[in-house]
C-alpha cells in the first residue's frame, strides 16, 4: 500500500525544513521513486510549494489557536498543521472536512492520542471562527511581509532598494507558478519546426514572450516528448535565455563558462555558434560537471568541454590563454527564482549576501585576465539583489580600469525589455513582475 498523498507531502517538509533538502530537487526525486498519477503530482507540488511558500502566514493564522503558540509545537506537528491549513485557506477542490479527518489520521499514526485530539481541535476551531485578520499588524512593511510570507529583512531590503510598489509586486509575483519554458536548439531546427513537433505530440504549446527562442508549455509533460529526448529543446527560463543572446557569440569563437552547471548557458552558446568552436564549461563539483556532459550529450553538442574546477583557480588551468568571450554565471543569493525554489528565501540571511559577494569579486578578480582585448566579459546573476548585482560590477570596474561597460549590450536585448526602464548602459535588471519570468541581472563588460 503506498502512501496517502499527505502523507508523502508531509515527509517531503520534514526533510525540506530538517535538512536544508532542496524543495525543487526533493519533488523530482520523490516523483521518480513514488510514480504517482500525474493528477497527484500536481496535487503534491501545489501542497509541498505552497506550504512553503506562504510558512509565515500559515503560521500566523495558526498562533491564536495554539495555547503556548506555534514555536512550541514538535516540528512534524507544526509541519502537519501548516499543510493542513495551506489546504483549507488555498485549495478547493478537497473539502475541509476530509483535509481535517486524514490530518488527524496522520497525527494518530505518527503520534499519540493527545497530538491528534490537538491537531482534530485547532483544525475544527480554525473552520468555526475563521482566521485572524492582517488589520492587527499596524507596520504597513510587517504586515505585507506576513500577507505575502517574506522574511521581513528581505522586504525591508527590497523596499530600500526598489521601493515599496516595486518590492510588494516582486512578493505577490513570487507566489504564483512559474511558467516551464523550453529553448529551442537552433542546430536542429527553428522554433517553428520545434512547435509543430511538440504540438504533433499532443502539447499546447506557445512561442515565448521575451526571448525568441523560447516556448511556452501550456499542457503536457515536455520531459517525456521525443522532442525533449532527441534535443530538440531544453529546459530554461525566458530571463536566462537572455545571457546566452547578451554574450555575442560567433561561430568558430573559443568561449567559458567559468560557472556552468547544470549547462543551460553552455549549451546555449554553442548552439549560437553552430558547434563549431570552443566552449570551456568550469563548474566547481564534479557530479554537476556530469550534468552538463548530459546536456551537451542529448543536445549532440561537440564543442563543449566540461570539466570541474573553482573558477578562483582558473590561472592553474589556462596558463596566460586569451579567450573571445568569457561568461561568468555567478553565484548568488538566487532570490530572482524564489518561484521555483521558495525556501531559498526562509534559508538565506543577509550575512550570505554579503559573502557571496566576496565570492564574485573573487571570481570576476580571477577570470577577468582570460579576455581578450576587445573581447568581453558577461556577469549574470538570478537574483534582484542590487549588491550582488550593480555593485559586484562597479567594484570590478574600479580595480579594473582595462575594463568598461559595453553600451551595445542593447542591440542584443528584446526591446521591450530596453523599454521596460530597466536597462542603463551595458546592464539590465528582469524582475519577476515584468513579464511573469525568473528575476535576472545581466551586465556585459568590454576590455579595452
Amino acid at each position: 500500500m503506498s502512501k496517502p498523498i499527505r502523507e508523502v507531502a508531509l515527509d517531503m517538509l520534514l526533510q525540506i525544513e530538517k535538512n536544508q533538502a532542496y524543495s525543487n530537487l526533493l519533488l523530482n526525486q520523490t516523483v521518480k521513486r513514488s510514480k504517482l498519477d500525474q493528477r497527484d503530482v500536481g496535487l503534491l507540488t501545489e501542497m509541498v510549494y505552497g506550504t512553503i511558500q506562504r510558512r509565515d502566514t500559515l503560521d500566523f493564522y495558526l498562533q491564536p489557536f495554539i495555547k503556548k503558540g506555534v514555536s512550541s509545537l514538535d516540528v512534524w506537528v507544526k509541519i502537519l498543521l501548516r499543510l493542513s491549513v495551506y489546504q483549507i485557506v488555498y485549495l478547493d477542490r478537497v473539502p475541509d472536512r476530509a483535509i481535517v479527518h486524514e490530518a488527524v489520521q496522520i497525527a494518530k499514526k505518527k503520534g499519540h492520542k493527545g497530538i491528534s485530539g490537538m491537531v482534530n481541535g485547532v483544525l475544527r476551531s480554525i473552520l468555526r471562527q475563521g482566521l485572524p485578520t492582517f488589520d492587527q499588524v499596524k507596520d504597513e512593511t510587517k504586515r505585507f511581509a506576513l500577507e505575502t510570507s517574506f522574511p521581513l529583512w528581505l522586504v525591508e531590503r527590497w523596499v530600500e532598494q526598489y521601493g515599496l510598489e516595486e518590492t510588494k509586486a516582486m512578493c505577490e509575483t513570487s507566489l504564483t507558478p512559474p511558467s516551464v519554458t523550453v529553448r529551442v536548439n537552433r542546430v536542429k531546427g527553428t522554433v517553428t519546426e520545434a512547435i509543430e513537433r511538440l504540438s504533433e505530440e499532443g502539447l499546447i504549446v506557445k512561442r515565448g514572450e521575451l526571448s525568441p527562442d523560447a516556448i511556452v508549455i501550456e499542457k503536457g509533460n515536455v520531459f517525456e516528448t521525443r522532442a525533449y529526448n532527441q534535443g530538440y529543446v531544453t529546459a530554461q527560463d525566458e530571463s536566462s535565455m537572455l545571457v546566452g543572446r547578451a554574450v555575442n557569440v560567433q561561430p568558430g569563437m573559443s568561449v567559458i563558462d567559468a560557472c556552468a552547471a547544470p549547462g543551460g548557458k553552455s549549451t546555449h552558446l554553442a548552439e549560437q555558434m553552430n558547434d563549431e568552436g570552443t566552449v570551456l564549461s568550469f563548474d566547481l563539483h564534479e557530479h554537476k560537471v556530469k550534468l552538463i556532459r548530459q546536456q551537451a550529450e542529448r543536445l549532440n553538442l561537440k564543442s563543449i568541454q566540461a570539466e570541474a574546477l573553482d573558477a578562483r583557480k582558473i590561472d592553474q588551468r589556462l596558463h596566460g590563454l586569451q579567450f573571445d568571450r568569457v561568461l561568468i554565471d555567478a553565484p548568488c543569493s538566487g532570490f530572482g527564482v524564489i518561484r521555483r525554489k521558495p525556501d531559498i528565501k526562509w534559508t538565506k540571511s543577509e550575512q550570505d549576501i554579503q559573502a557571496i559577494h566576496v565570492i564574485q569579486q573573487d571570481i570576476l578578480d580571477a577570470v577577468a585576465p582570460f579576455v581578450k582585448s576587445g573581447g568581453t566579459l558577461t556577469y549574470s546573476t538570478c537574483t534582484v539583489d542590487k549588491e550582488e548585482n550593480e555593485e559586484s560590477v562597479r567594484a570590478f570596474l574600479t580595480n579594473h580600469e582595462d575594463f568598461e561597460l559595453d553600451s551595445t549590450l542593447e542591440e542584443r536585448l528584446p526591446e521591450k525589455l530596453v523599454q521596460s526602464g530597466r536597462y542603463q548602459t551595458g546592464m539590465v535588471t528582469i524582475l519577476p513582475q515584468d513579464f511573469q519570468t525568473d528575476g535576472f541581472f545581466i551586465a556585459s563588460l568590454r576590455k579595452k
